[in-house]
């Protein structure tokens, strides 16, 4: 241990042993719980976990007082184990992840100001401790994986792990989908487009001059809900994350008090104004607004979806070549169609999937069709928030049922290495509880911990 360490190590025991870790004025504003190896768990440490676990709506499956502590104590280890190891994380991966929960913070709480109420910390603290969290969260990752390594199985040992299942452990299998969709954007009139400029170019006028605030527009007129409750407020993006029209833009900002001109992008129409740039990252606010769409003109892409569903009922062509030709959908056209599942990288859809990851409207149509039915045609909210006419066509159902090596070795084959990933970790933990020491405050030892090796007799 060199003598850093051991400075550290020593002033953690003693805070230990004295049961208060920090005063002010003679009022206990801390307190250390547990120590493990050199390292202190505060009893603040554990009510900032408290308090994230509580807007993430995480369930402890037992006290939080001891379930959260133990958590850190491990997540301890792992760290430990990564600087032995040289295993590190990105300071650009970091950023990014921290300005999301930031923003995602901000959002469910309300406004920064009732986020720094919740917390009883600066906004300048809660980013710092956001990004201490990030930054271990994804250490103990890497670390993981690296314990863990390339586990291979062979189809034989996922039939022998599945034919070892008693029956009430076989996972059950929810009726699963594959849908594949031709959209249509309804055409838009060019006076509604110069409508929408005109307002834009009215809002960056007002802002430009001084007599109102970007982010007070944004809040009652932007159209993107995802910024609008934060004025407007992007985060610190990287280029990458940005569709390139944006990205052309506000990447090219120089003026933090100059609102941009109006451009387009898939979203619809926009006006953005830098906040910040660090390296490679930039902060920004935006507004959007999406031009309306006449009755009559989606009426019209209703009518042209129906024809193009009768004539591939009729067999002048098929869905396939109409999708690929015809469809307005950028992100299925090349595939015939197919919607894919991000969550499992397949086409496969459970119907709770459809609803939420693509569209209710497309899941409430396809509920009721039968295998190579064409629907008829309908309006939807694509990915983009435009609101665009679509027919769907049902590729093929799977039946809930109870797994099966067949129908389901993709699952299963996922099932055992998830185990046998889990038993390795296991293993690891208990062998570096024994070679590691460990200290904690009587008042906290009263648990049912999950590895017991915490306290040795």
């Amino acid at each position: 241990m060199n003598k850093f360490k051991f400075i550290k190590f020593y002033a953690c025991m003693l805070l230990l042993f004295a049961g208060v870790s920090v005063y002010a004025q003679n009022n206990v504003i801390d307190e250390v719980v547990w120590v493990v190896g050199d390292e202190a768990i505060l009893k603040s440490d554990v009510e900032n976990e408290r308090l994230n676990a509580q807007y993430e709506n995480r369930h402890f499956d037992g006290d939080p007082y001891c379930v959260i502590p133990e958590e850190l104590a491990i997540q301890k280890l792992y760290l430990h184990q990564a600087e032995i190891d040289s295993v590190m994380v990105s300071d650009q991966e970091v950023i990014q992840e921290v300005e999301q929960r930031i923003a995602w913070l901000a959002d469910q709480i309300g406004s920064k100001e009732k986020m720094e109420e919740y917390y009883n910390k600066s906004y300048t603290q809660i980013r710092e401790m956001l990004r201490e969290n990030v930054k271990s969260q994804k250490t103990v990752v890497q670390m993981q994986q690296k314990i863990v390594g390339d586990i291979k199985l062979t189809p034989a040992e996922v039939r022998n792990y599945f034919s070892k299942l008693p029956q009430d452990s076989i996972p059950f299998i929810p009726t699963q989908v594959e849908v594949q969709i031709i959209t249509q954007e309804p055409k838009i009139s060019e006076e509604e487009i110069e409508r929408v400029k005109s307002q834009l170019r009215e809002y960056a006028d007002r802002v430009n001059k001084g007599e109102t605030s970007f982010s007070t527009l944004a809040r009652f007129y932007s159209e993107d809900p995802g910024t609008a409750r934060r004025g407007g407020e992007g985060g610190f993006t990287g280029r990458g994350e940005l569709v390139p029209e944006f990205a052309n833009v506000v990447f090219n900002l120089t003026d933090t008090k100059k609102v941009s001109k109006v451009f387009e992008t898939e979203f619809g129409y926009h006006i953005a104004q830098l906040i910040e740039k660090r390296g490679d990252r930039v902060n920004y606010r935006h507004i959007l607004l999406r031009p309306k769409v006449d009755q009559k003109d989606i009426d019209a892409a209703l009518a042209r979806l129906d024809s193009i569903a009768d004539d591939i009922r009729k067999n002048k062509f098929t869905f396939d070549d109409a999708a690929t030709w015809i469809s307005q959908d950028k992100d299925t056209r090349n595939n015939h169609g197919l919607l894919a599942n991000p969550q499992s990288s397949t086409s496969r859809f459970e119907m709770q999937q459809l609803a939420g990851l693509i569209s209710q409207d497309v899941a409430k149509v396809v509920e009721n069709m039968q295998i190579g039915e064409i629907s008829k045609p309908f309006t939807m909210i694509n990915s983009k928030g435009k609101q665009v006419c679509a027919i769907v066509k049902l590729k093929n159902r799977i039946d809930g049922h109870k797994a099966t090596i067949t129908e389901d070795y993709q699952r299963l084959k996922a099932m055992v290495t998830a185990k046998r990933s889990e038993e390795k970790l296991q293993k690891w933990i208990v062998e570096k509880q024994k070679n590691t020491y460990v200290r904690i405050n009587p008042d906290w030892r009263n648990c049912d911990f999950k590895y017991p090796g915490w306290i040795k007799n």
